[in-house]
């Protein structure tokens, strides 16, 4: 597993990351989302994000009692706030980055989280407001640094030109061989000013395993096929175009010597400015795989085929 220096940090994590969206604490079993917690740290992945809102705390509470017993100093640690947690509940103000902190830490079981994420912008607080209280955070020692995930590229530069507060270091959106937006502004954004990418969906929710077939139902295992863990997952992703080109992908894997899932990864790795990969596993199998494509690097020719065959599929 090889590594990589999260932005302007000292923290370096693992190239494949641990997610814990609509999987642990909700969609998966809690042995089996266990198994998939150690055999991610088997594989050297020192990297688990997670949110306040994945399963309204569950996903952390079950973290915390995963975690128990293992070094802290071993792993890094992520999560996030934003969503309503009660109807009083949300957003980004002074008193929810209080409250929404403690409260995570706690269902967590540690006494600092290394990474605290803003998980949407909030339109409704000032900014000003909102990056003074993620800069106490951090200087409270129960922080050590900050991001953000999916805030477009004009409240970014908003948020660099604030003077005498805390620096984000990380950035996490949606990226993906199908959906390549952050490429337009917001990743060479964040490339000038030390904020690296963690990006999530890189195998966009599954579609880029190869495991929905064109004219086919989803499998029953499936993400797609699971009522608490499928509502997510856009149906414009599970049309025939869309999975008969992800198919088409299938023998260029194999010239890479790749499975369609590590060759998906590998292609988000490319980019410079990705420090981290995060995967949704829901096997430990799944994590074995995955972990394996920390470390090919993809030539050019393979990339022009890529994009040769993704051009319908992107076009939908």
């Amino acid at each position: 597993m090889l590594t990589r220096k999260l932005g302007n940090s000292d923290l370096v994590v693992s190239e494949i990351a641990l997610g814990s969206w609509l999987t642990y604490g909700a969609g998966v079993e809690k042995a089996q989302a266990a198994a998939c917690v150690r055999e991610a740290f088997a594989q050297g992945i020192n990297f688990i994000d997670t949110s306040n809102i994945y399963g309204r705390g569950a996903a952390e509470t079950f973290l915390g009692e995963a975690l128990q017993g293992v070094n802290r100093a071993s792993y890094i640690l992520a999560t996030k706030l934003f969503f309503p947690m009660t109807e009083t509940d949300s957003g980004l103000s002074r008193a929810q980055i209080t409250k929404q902190l403690d409260a995570s830490l706690k269902r967590l079981c540690t006494d600092y989280v290394d990474l605290y994420q803003c998980h949407r912008y909030d339109p409704e607080t000032p900014l000003e407001e909102t990056m003074t209280a993620l800069t106490e955070a951090a200087q409270s020692g129960k922080v050590r640094y900050i991001g953000f995930s999916e805030w477009p590229a004009d409240k970014i530069q908003a948020a660099i030109n604030l003077p005498h507060v805390a620096r984000f270091v990380s950035s996490q959106p949606q990226y993906s061989l199908l959906w390549r937006e952050p490429e337009r502004a917001v990743i060479p954004l964040c490339a000038k000013n030390g904020i690296s990418q963690i990006v999530w969906s890189p195998l966009a929710q599954g579609v880029l395993t190869g495991k929905y077939l064109p004219g086919k139902a989803p499998p029953p295992d499936s993400r797609a096929a699971s009522p608490s863990m499928g509502g997510f997952l856009g149906r414009d992703r599970l049309n025939d175009r869309v999975l008969q080109s992800v198919q088409d992908l299938i023998p260029v894997a194999r010239e890479a010597g790749l499975t369609l899932a590590q060759l998906a990864l590998a292609w988000v790795l490319r980019q410079p400015n990705v420090a981290s990969a995060i995967i949704g596993a829901t096997r430990p199998e799944q994590v074995a795989e995955n972990a394996a494509a920390s470390g090919p690097k993809l030539g050019a020719a393979i990339l022009a085929k890529i994009d040769a065959i993704l051009a319908p599929a992107l076009a939908a």
